[in-house]
């Protein structure tokens, strides 16, 4: 059995062919489409940050108009950029958008991705500390918000408040109870998912990571979350912990599939590098249901993960985005136990 979620880019261009044509439609259309995902019966509805694209940026406006339409499906990120949060306000916001939930957010975080423009943390305000890389700033925002979220009073309050205080050092509010526990980290590396594991956060591990070994990318994403997993063993934490996979999947059933992704040429790993890392990105699955339930029995991360984000072409609008759920559910996921 398998947690299934959608994973949304939110992309928007006024290019022939697109439905989302506008921030406006990307935005709209995602609620709308976590909606239909609910009512297909899928788990989960997630959510892209990139800055200073045409793409969903700014996710807590986003997480609570899908929580206020929906009731059952978890709403979450892949993943926030921390190099560009304030990891104190990103408390409050979190703790809003779970309480309007209900305990649904599933808040994935990371030290991000290359952007579109140079060092873009900086226009936010943000700089690396003497001797700290944006990495590792981003780690320390991570580590921050973490605390924020455990709900423990820090600040001394003013003796002549405007409203009454309660008793000791106050917190961030609104706090949410259970928050702390899923919050993903979106680990490029084995050691950065043995650092998320030590800190006791879930794991995201998308369709690109550090090509470590030189194997395929599946066994590489295997073996990381096998990683992962002996490092929180060795963590000693009380709960099981949360490991989702990405992945570009599509089942061919009608001519309508076919003319989008039934051209093949993403079989096959990629390999590149990215910031002077070699980095190895995972192939695409489309084909007719069963050569693709075969060809997903040997992906080996899938296998090891408990949760599977399908990436879905939000640019084609709601309706083909819900068929696309819904011929996994139906086509696929039965024949793999998924379900």
């Amino acid at each position: 059995m398998k947690n299934i979620g959608f994973l949304s880019f939110g992309h928007w261009s006024a290019q022939r062919g697109s439905a989302t044509r506008t921030a406006g439609d990307a935005l709209l259309q995602a609620i709308d489409l976590a909606v239909a995902a609910e009512e297909l019966g899928l788990d989960g509805a997630y959510f892209r940050v990139h800055h200073f694209a045409r793409q969903h940026a700014s996710p807590f406006p986003l997480l609570s108009a899908v929580a206020a339409r929906t009731s059952k499906i978890e709403i979450g990120t892949g993943v926030i950029d921390m190099r560009y949060e304030n990891p104190l306000y990103m408390a409050e916001e979190a703790g809003a958008a779970d309480l309007i939930s209900g305990g649904r957010l599933q808040l994935g975080i990371s030290r991000g991705s290359p952007e579109q423009v140079i060092e873009g943390w900086r226009y936010f305000g943000y700089a690396p500390e003497a001797d700290e890389t944006d990495a590792d700033m981003g780690r320390r925002h991570a580590q921050a918000f973490l605390e924020m979220i455990e709900g423990h009073g820090f600040a001394e309050p003013n003796p002549r408040p405007m409203f009454p205080n309660p008793p000791g050092k106050l917190r961030l509010e609104p706090y949410s109870e259970g928050l702390r526990d899923r919050i993903w980290w979106g680990a490029g590396s084995n050691k950065t998912a043995e650092w998320a594991a030590m800190l006791g956060m879930n794991l995201q591990s998308s369709t690109l990571k550090d090509d470590e070994t030189g194997e395929p990318f599946h066994i590489q994403q295997a073996q990381q979350i096998r990683a992962y997993r002996e490092a929180w063993k060795a963590a000693g934490h009380k709960r099981k912990p949360r490991v989702s996979v990405s992945r570009s999947i599509f089942a061919l059933t009608n001519d309508e599939d076919r003319m989008y992704f039934g051209h093949g040429g993403s079989e096959d790993d990629q390999v590149g590098f990215i910031e002077r890392q070699r980095s190895i990105f995972g192939r695409s699955y489309a084909d007719e249901p069963d050569k693709l339930v075969e060809q997903l029995k040997r992906d080996e991360a899938i296998a090891e993960a408990d949760t599977l984000l399908l990436t879905v072409p939000n640019s084609l609008g709601v309706d083909y985005n819900a068929h696309v759920i819904e011929s996994i559910l139906k086509h696929v996921a039965p024949a793999l136990g998924w379900r």
